[in-house]
């Protein structure tokens, strides 16, 4: 047994050893552990790479606090490249490296934190295989800033307009279909990023804030396009204007529904006028007391035997002959009630709207539409 196993758990074995070169060679090679391994680096021995388009890392509050946070305990390693990998990809970056031995790809807020609060070193893994080109390490790059909460619609399409740049490097025909392949995108997606970021400084850093939402970002970039050269005072106001004729249209619609759902409920249709259906046998011979008033009669036939008319002494006599025939009334305590059956609820497949309106238009009541209609805008005006 070796001297270090028969130590145990003592204080000696709480000192993690460093693997010797050809052991860790070895260890890869066997595949007892990964081409990389976690490592302690002091922070004065990285530099943050330049191409990151995150430029949002928080207030001094924010990193003081997150910084006493990694003082006590850092759940995730930062990650970098050795620094003669990354002055192949990129020479003329040799003054923002200096003399740092390391460069940062991923975990800049952490780095920025860790220095904030005073910190001498950090965990990191160092991944040389993320800078084997430009576009491979551009993409890492993006691709770990994308899932974030906190990253920004104008720090976004900054990436991805630095990486369509590195895809154009090999051929400038496809470079946009081949970023958005990488970023598991559609073409127009790319498009529509980086489209923003032809609108003026002001516009861009109201994205960037929130205080703008991106559908109205796309929305100025369309004016943009059809009028070159506005400004941003007169962007925001075509959209102030645009935004006003829309809400104005809804009050309109929603007006309009109101008043149909008023006269439809003033004025009911046939089914609701007509009264209850007539129930088996006579009501005259299961009711006692004062008769009830007499049902219609539906007979037409002039031709029918006397007994027939003696028969139908309790009904109301006929109405004349052209004269449209109401269903028969009954009492309603003396009509029998029915057992039905729920009709199942339609299976309306989705397709262009028209055809989904007219399906709906067949299988629900007018009040129910109107219903449907108001719940439509709410949904419109949310979005």
């Amino acid at each position: 047994m070796k001297a270090a196993d028969r130590l145990g758990t003592g204080s000696f074995g709480s000192v993690p050893r460093e693997r010797s070169a050809r052991g860790r060679a070895k260890a890869v090679t066997q595949g007892d552990v990964p081409a990389y391994e976690l490592v302690r680096l002091r922070l004065n021995e990285v530099a943050p790479t330049p191409l990151n388009p995150r430029r949002n890392f928080g207030t001094a509050e924010e990193l003081a606090r997150f910084g006493e946070e990694l003082r006590s305990a850092q759940l995730a390693a930062c990650v970098a490249v050795s620094r003669d990998v990354y002055l192949g990809l990129w020479p003329d970056h040799l003054e923002q490296v200096g003399g740092a031995t390391h460069v940062l790809v991923n975990g800049e807020r952490r780095y920025r934190s860790a220095v904030q609060v005073g910190l001498e070193a950090l965990d990191f893994v160092v991944r040389d295989e993320l800078a084997a080109s430009r576009e491979t390490f551009i993409n890492h790059l993006l691709k770990e800033n994308l899932d974030r909460a906190d990253f920004d619609i104008i720090e976004r399409a900054r990436g991805i307009s630095e990486l369509v740049a590195v895809c154009a490097e090999e051929s400038e025909r496809g470079a946009r279909a081949r970023a958005a392949e990488n970023l598991g995108k559609d073409r127009s997606w790319i498009t529509h990023q980086l489209s923003l970021l032809e609108l003026p400084d002001e516009i861009q850093q109201m994205l960037s804030s929130g205080d703008l939402p991106e559908r109205d970002g796309r929305l100025l970039v369309r004016h943009l396009k059809v009028s070159q050269n506005l400004s941003a005072a007169h962007l925001l106001r075509v959209l102030k204007e645009e935004k006003a004729a829309r809400s104005a249209e809804r009050e309109a619609e929603r007006a309009l529904l109101a008043e149909a759902r008023d006269r439809t409920q003033a004025d009911p249709g046939p089914a609701d006028q007509a009264g209850p259906a007539l129930g088996e046998g006579s009501a005259s011979s299961t009711q006692a007391g004062p008769p009830a008033p007499a049902p219609q009669s539906t007979a037409s036939s002039s031709g029918e035997s006397a007994g027939s008319e003696s028969a139908e002494e309790s009904v109301a006599p006929r109405k004349a002959d052209g004269e449209a025939q109401r269903p028969p009334r009954v009492p309603v305590q003396n009509a029998e009630r029915r057992p039905t059956t729920p009709t199942p609820h339609p299976v309306i497949e989705l397709g262009p709207v028209k055809q989904v309106a007219d399906a709906l238009a067949e299988h629900l009541a007018g009040d129910e539409l109107m219903e449907l209609a108001e719940l439509l805008l709410e949904r419109a005006d949310s979005k």
